[in-house]
């Protein structure tokens, strides 16, 4: 595994990000696919034995049974200075109300520890834009929350570069905790962030650590070809579109250079991605040991000039889809 400095503050992550949606009690939450304690724990277990330090949760995954079995897990398996554990806020989780409210900040922030039995967090992040809630205060309140020592630093997730400027300007003029990451979709089939976003983050010396860094699995499987996740994956469908002529080019060459290099098309995806300026970690899942075996492996790929312009020629603008 290979590690970096996680934007401007001291924490020191692996290159891989172990996304950890898919760890929750199925019968909790609307996601039948993630997978209960017994095996989330060997996955978490297996993650940290090949060199993962970094688990990106949130307070609503599995109506928070995954905060509960990540922080077990951790407790059991590594000593808390050694792992860095980031959150979310936002969604509606058990009778908290969806919203970026102070006292729905601060009350999330403690359902959060007490969840994953940690005295804090090294990283909260806002999951979305809150529209009904001035900005203002979702800033301050965030701020209350890195005074207190309940966060270490705070982060933002998909939203508009104008929006996420605001923020930041907000910040520097009241002297509040910055945001020091930006948890955007990005992969090789989704570039909209290289319009405004990256060169934003770039600039203000945000570390970017994209969500679905393999379009949810369409970058890792013959191009068209499903899983149950995949049929049953709501949210997904809104996100790509299997019938994009240039997805499927790219798709198809991602396969010829995986087969040129004895590689995987997942390892190529992400070596493509973690070879992009400003990015820290990409949030990978896995839930099966082998698969997570596999992604490791694209830590130590490393693609050509002419390979990345054959990945990224085909690619045509697409609709900002996964924020409103």
């Amino acid at each position: 595994m290979q590690y970096n400095t996680l934007g401007k503050t001291d924490l020191k992550v692996s290159r891989l990000c172990l996304g950890c949606m898919t760890f929750g009690e199925p019968d909790r939450g609307t996601h039948a696919w993630t997978l209960p304690e017994e095996s989330s724990r060997l996955i978490i277990k297996h993650a940290l034995e090949g060199g993962i330090n970094f688990f990106d949760t949130a307070n609503s995954y599995s109506d928070g049974s995954s905060e509960e079995i990540v922080g077990r897990a951790l407790r059991d398996f590594a000593r808390r200075d050694e792992v860095v554990v980031a959150t979310k806020v936002y969604h509606q989780t058990g009778d908290l109300p969806q919203g970026l409210s102070r006292p729905q900040i601060l009350r999330s922030i403690d359902d959060s520890l007490k969840r994953l039995n940690m005295e804090y967090v090294d990283l909260l992040q806002i999951h979305r834009w809150d529209y009904d809630t001035p900005i203002e205060e979702t800033l301050e309140a965030l701020n209350e929350v890195v005074k207190a020592g309940k966060a270490r630093y705070i982060g933002a997730s998909s939203m508009h570069a104008s929006q996420f400027a605001e923020a930041l300007r907000l910040q520097d003029q009241h002297g509040w905790a910055r945001f020091v990451t930006m948890q955007d979709h990005y992969n090789l089939i989704y570039r909209e962030e290289e319009r405004e976003m990256l060169p934003l983050c770039w600039q203000e010396g945000v570390a970017v650590i994209p969500w679905s860094p393999l379009a949810r699995g369409r970058l890792t499987r013959p191009w068209g070809e499903t899983t149950a996740r995949s049929v049953s994956d709501e949210f997904g469908k809104t996100l790509y579109q299997e019938t994009e002529a240039s997805d499927a080019q790219i798709a198809g060459r991602l396969a010829n250079i995986a087969e040129e290099m004895g590689a995987t098309r997942a390892q190529v995806a992400l070596a493509w991605l973690l070879g992009k300026r400003g990015v820290a970690a990409p949030i990978i899942g896995a839930s099966r040991e082998e698969q997570l075996d596999d992604l490791l492996q694209a830590v130590d790929l490393t693609l050509t000039p002419e390979q990345v312009a054959e990945l990224e020629t085909p690619y045509q603008p697409h609709p900002v889809v996964g924020f409103k």
